[in-house]
């Protein structure tokens, strides 16, 4: 593979060039509430979670991060990730079923708008 060309808006340097490793630690996001949910699942460096001796795919994008899962029908669990619900995991199928676009605009019930 060939390295990236270089950037008129850097200076002519190619972005590794200028790169700078942050000195801070990632620690994720901060105040995450998954109360609404049977349990909470980590996923796996591979993109996993296991459930009930079951391994399921769900995406290295989340590997190591903390979902909330909620049965909602038999062999049916919600699954969500900090405040957004991503989709459906089908036990008997090992899949999860996303949401159309989990990260767009939520529905504002009640008074508090």
């Amino acid at each position: 593979m060939n390295s990236p060309s270089p950037n008129e808006a850097l200076g002519m340097k190619r972005p590794a060039d200028i790169y700078i490793a942050s000195t801070r630690a990632y620690r994720g996001p901060a105040g995450r509430q998954l109360s609404l949910h049977d349990r909470d699942v980590v996923v796996t460096a591979c993109g996993r979670v296991c459930m009930h001796r079951k391994t399921i795919h769900i995406s290295t994008a989340l590997a190591g991060q903390t979902l909330g899962i909620k049965e909602v029908d038999d062999y049916i669990w919600l699954v969500s990730f900090m405040d957004y619900d991503l989709g459906y995991i089908e036990l008997e199928q090992r899949t999860l079923q996303p949401l159309d676009n989990p990260f767009g605009p939520k529905v504002v019930t009640g008074t508090n708008r």
